[in-house]
């Protein structure tokens, strides 16, 4: 079957967002005025990726696999080249932490850490989701998600929206219940989570695979609703438009907002107004379409991946410090930043998946 159009606007967003993550991590969201509230709630953009992910998947292999056509060990091969090269790389350069790792957890616990984060496979444990890079966690739900992936894109085409739509409300509202849980029973005895909070269920609330499931459901379903839509129909420009505005708006609700269900549930339908708005051809698409904007996104991967470490490498070498280019932190870093991330993109990234889609013939 013929390979589905790219989808530039989407990868132009990406560079937003995990340039979003970056500044989550290492910056101080006041520095960004009226963008504080987006920068401060950071945490939704995993939200918005893991979303993506199952769009564009769906995108990419729901037809194919409604016709028969989708081999799910090539598949599994296939996604597996894609992810685990710079994951490994983001192990690796994460050896430093190992003794901090140690001195955290029980002896059990850090052996098992061990034994399962090279296998993708920490996420199910809360207490080790986070284990040597802390955004590793996503992939270790992206991967079980992939597992599933080929049983998903077989569903039976929607052939009118009305019906389907009920149907993906039923799978937001799923993704509501476990913030829903944790905000009616309050488990840790946490009077306000918010970001700083700590607690084993709010860790498994945030980091584990078991919460975050139907948003990229969600997302597969999406795909199926993007193809009942008109390329050019008006209707994306403002299903994209409201999907921003409205996403902006809670997220100026600060704290008025309960953190439980605005860290993955709360936004599922406004992320999907935003996708099937970009998908689409009209102003907003072409905007977020930029070449420089694809040019970043196409890397946001390796920066979401590796921008704990990258960022740890800039700043525990001194290097600014010897260059005498301190004052200009951490705008320099974050530009930094995404130049590695691009680097690590065409040097490792890009190369290891093909020489790794070559020997296990994904």
């Amino acid at each position: 079957m013929r390979k589905p159009d790219r989808l530039n606007a989407l990868t132009g967003l990406r560079c937003f967002a995990a340039i979003n993550i970056v500044f989550f991590h290492f910056s101080n969201p006041q520095w960004f005025g009226w963008l504080a509230p987006v920068v401060d709630a950071g945490y939704v953009s995993v939200s918005y990726f893991i979303l993506l992910s199952g769009f564009v998947l769906g995108y990419n292999y729901n037809a194919r696999a409604r016709a028969g056509q989708l081999d799910r060990v090539r598949f599994w091969k296939a996604r597996f080249t894609r992810i685990y090269p710079i994951y490994l790389l983001s192990l690796l350069l994460s050896v430093e932490t190992l003794g901090k790792e140690y001195e955290s957890h029980t002896h059990g616990m850090f052996w098992t850490g061990i034994v399962l984060t090279p296998l993708l496979l920490q996420g199910f444990i809360p207490s080790i989701s986070t284990f040597l890079n802390t955004p590793a966690w996503t992939m270790s739900a992206e991967a079980s998600y992939y597992v599933i992936f080929p049983w998903l894109a077989r569903w039976k085409r929607p052939e009118r929206a009305g019906p389907y739509l009920w149907k993906m409300a039923g799978i937001w509202m799923l993704g509501l219940i476990p913030g829903l849980l944790y905000i009616a029973f309050n488990p840790d005895g946490i009077a306000h989570p918010n970001r700083w909070s700590y607690g084993h269920w709010l860790w498994a609330l945030k980091y584990t695979p078991y919460t975050h499931v139907a948003s990229f459901i969600f997302g597969v379903m999406l795909a199926e609703l993007d193809e009942l839509i008109a390329r050019d129909s008006r209707l994306r420009l403002w299903l994209g438009l409201g999907g921003f505005a409205g996403i902006y708006g809670l997220l100026t609700l600060g704290s008025l907002m309960p953190y439980a269900i605005m860290h993955d549930g709360m936004l599922m339908p406004l992320f999907g107004c935003i996708v099937l708005g970009l998908a689409g051809k009209n102003p907003l698409a072409t905007l977020l379409g930029w070449r420089p904007l694809v040019f970043v996104g196409e890397a946001s991967y390796c920066l979401y991946l590796l921008h704990f470490n990258l960022w740890n490498m800039i700043h525990h070498s001194h290097v600014l410090d010897w260059l005498g280019l301190t004052r200009f932190d951490p705008w320099l870093s974050y530009v930094v930043l995404i130049a590695l991330a691009v680097a690590t993109l065409y040097l490792v990234e890009k190369p290891a998946q093909r020489q790794l889609r070559k020997w296990m013939g994904a």
